[in-house]
């Protein structure tokens, strides 16, 4: 398995989704509802980001393909994208991208079920980490690297749903500081990894930047 693949795909989802970040509000959409409601919810989004991994891994670069776009010029735009979204952690701001507007958030907590709506979608599968699998799955070349897909985004989702179905527990311990930390810490790894998608597209798209 490429481990260095591994990695990127890994802390890449992990600091978009950021389990952590997103604990309060997944605590505020199942808030008053009991612990077997919380299960029911983390299940469903285990199952809902599971099919939207395999459909976007499967499909990314055929989309690419039916609207003529390289994938160094996909991966210029998704890795600024992405730099947005880690500005937005670092500040310790939400990203609209990912959270909506305010009208939209009244919208979320409205739903009986937040599951597939806000929290699958946009919440955690949204503009960054769909563009996040897209770019690493069109680099995959080799058994190796394909593992090495697959165990980083199955590791995110893993952390990401245990966080979740420990909630009740996590919460009494994780802190408003914590939280600060951990969205800049993730910010700053994310944004790192934006800038590498950017300048290497840009050596392909512009070689004489290389």
């Amino acid at each position: 398995m490429d481990q260095a693949l591994f990695l990127k795909i890994f802390a890449a989802l992990f600091a978009i989704m950021s389990p952590i970040a997103n604990l309060p509000v997944f605590l505020s959409l199942t808030a008053d509802k009991g612990p077997g409601f919380e299960r029911k919810v983390a299940f469903t989004l285990l199952i809902s980001l599971s099919i939207g991994a395999v459909f976007i891994g499967l499909t990314g670069d055929v989309v690419l393909k039916i609207f003529g776009i390289s994938l160094d010029a996909f991966r210029l735009a998704g890795g600024f994208l992405i730099l947005l979204i880690a500005l937005d952690l670092i500040r310790g701001q939400k990203t609209e991208a990912h959270h909506g507007h305010a009208s939209e958030q009244d919208n979320m907590q409205s739903q009986d079920n937040p599951a597939i709506y806000p929290l699958t979608v946009p919440i955690l599968l949204g503009p960054g980490s769909i563009s996040t699998m897209i770019i690493f799955r069109g680099q995959v070349t080799g058994v190796e690297q394909e593992i090495a897909y697959v165990a980083g985004v199955a590791a995110a989702i893993a952390v990401l749903i245990g966080t979740f179905f420990a909630a009740p527990f996590l919460s009494r311990f994780i802190g408003e500081t914590a939280n600060s930390v951990m969205s800049r810490l993730m910010g700053m790894i994310l944004a790192a990894i934006a800038m590498e998608m950017m300048t290497g597209s840009l050596k392909v798209l512009m070689p004489g930047l290389a």
